[in-house]
């Protein structure tokens, strides 16, 4: 059951920028129309499910279904720990707590059905689920994450953001460089790239008087939105490609 991408630095990127889509999506969704936090994570989470649902009975790779469900676990998760932190008033450590621990509790689910969490071996519709509602949650933290760098560690936005290019990194160097395990770096270059989204979205978005561009979630979300889907039609050409090489070989 190959549904899932490759894990290369082209996924990294496309990551990256769909984190970050998440971020200003969220945003553009709740506060610029003023939907609220509360009702945006019901329409997101409803949308979220719609596209899971497609992905799990899907047979193959989708490039195009892979992202949607990768984007709106981002969304989702923006306004879910913006309802957490801001609503519900949990704050941002307390909320991230609770995220963390809920993640660790996904993990060791997972573990425990006997299966590696190593997102190449991933062989059963159980094992897919319990993939994406890992991914959901850590999309979800790292929202949190990243407004806590940039609202309240001092950092500000562009600080939060070199910090975790640089956590990044040492995640990097440690991938070919350490005997770290491969599935533990994994997870953890996934968390970062989420509140790396966060911070970069909240620095294209907010005002210059708050140490923003000030471009606004509507237009930093379509440029965003546009980039994204270049690079998808870019993966869906090369699986094609792939595929028709390895008929032909066959």
């Amino acid at each position: 059951m190959n549904k899932l991408p490759q894990i290369t630095i082209f996924f990294w990127i496309m990551k990256i920028c769909a984190t970050t889509l998440g971020e200003t999506g969220g945003d553009l969704l709740s506060m610029t129309l003023n939907v609220g936090y509360a009702v945006s994570s019901l329409i997101l989470i409803g949308v979220f499910l719609v596209t899971l649902v497609s992905q799990l009975v899907a047979e193959k790779f989708h490039p195009l279904l892979y992202w949607a469900v990768i984007l709106m676990t981002s969304t989702a998760g923006t306004t879910m720990s913006d309802y957490m932190d801001r609503t519900l008033g949990l704050g941002y450590a307390k909320g991230s707590m609770i995220l963390v621990a809920s993640l660790l509790t996904i993990f060791a689910l997972w573990r425990l059905s006997g299966k590696s969490l190593s997102v190449t071996n991933i062989s059963t519709p159980r094992e897919e689920l319990l993939y994406w509602t890992a991914i959901l949650f850590s999309n979800t933290l790292g929202t949190a994450l990243g407004d806590f760098l940039a609202d309240q560690s001092g950092l500000g936005y562009s600080g939060g953001a070199l910090l975790i290019f640089g956590l990044l990194a040492l995640v990097t160097v440690a991938a070919f460089y350490s005997r770290i395990s491969k599935v533990f770096l994994f997870w953890a270059a996934f968390v970062l790239t989420r509140p790396l989204g966060a911070t970069m979205g909240d620095f294209f978005t907010k005002p210059v008087s708050a140490g923003g561009l000030g471009f606004g979630t509507m237009s930093a979300s379509a440029v965003l939105f546009s980039v994204l889907g270049a690079l998808i039609v870019c993966t869906a050409w090369q699986t094609r490609r792939t595929m028709e090489l390895v008929k032909i070989r066959q």
